[in-house]
């Protein structure tokens, strides 16, 4: 698999993660306000006042029908409106009480992933890929190690590219080396590029980049 197909398939995985948990929590975190509000009418209604006692409390949480919220809801007064008795509770427990199991599976899968890129990373790294391909032994081999065929002059061309530091030759290099009893190989040359790229593209994450004709030079995608 190409490493930035592994990338998006990471992001995808930890995308999903986030949504699946939060869409669970909001989903709790509706029902838990519902709780939290009849239990505090039914509360209120009893006593027949809004101010908040001991015994309110107590009444409160005996009418939460959701039993982990029992002894973590608790009553605190809203000043904007006019001083009335509101519920709260804390984030942690609507997440406690939340189903994050969906959520903890695509988080396992988020955190095997990444062993897995980090793994294939370093793999390649060491087989000295760049863009996928890698010269071994006198040929170029992608990154599952299968051998790029390529023709004399292919091979020679992709060898000159892949040696020069930047990865990039002017036209007159490639001429020079390729052709030097030519007086000019333009046309041949590019028919030579012509034909290489769909192969280097075809089998790794390189381009043959041409710089106005006057210069040809390997990019990653």
């Amino acid at each position: 698999m190409k490493q930035r197909y592994a990338v998006v398939v990471l992001f995808a995985l930890i995308i999903a993660s986030s949504m699946v948990s939060l869409k669970s929590y909001r989903a709790t975190e509706e029902l838990v306000t519902e709780d939290m509000n009849q239990a505090l009418a039914k509360a209120l209604d009893e006593q027949q006042s809004d101010v908040i006692s001991a015994d309110t409390i107590q009444v409160f949480n005996s009418h939460l029908q959701i039993e982990g919220l029992r002894g973590n809801a608790v009553l605190a007064v809203d000043t904007k409106k006019g001083f009335r008795p509101r519920p709260q509770v804390s984030t942690a427990t609507i997440l406690s009480l939340s189903d994050q199991r969906p959520s903890m599976i695509l988080w396992s899968m988020v955190l095997l992933w990444s062993l897995f890129c980090l793994y294939q990373h370093r793999r390649l790294s060491a087989l000295g890929l760049y863009g996928g391909l890698a010269l071994q032994d006198g040929r170029f081999v992608n990154a599952k190690g299968i051998e790029v065929k390529l023709t004399p002059m292919q091979q020679q061309l992709m060898e000159m590219l892949w040696q020069s530091p930047s990865h990039k030759l002017s036209k007159t290099e490639i001429c020079d080396a390729l052709w030097p009893k030519k007086p000019d190989a333009s046309e041949t040359l590019y028919t030579l590029i012509r034909r290489l790229k769909p192969i280097i593209e075809e089998h790794s994450d390189l381009k043959i980049e041409s710089d106005r004709g006057k210069s040809y030079g390997l990019k990653i995608k």
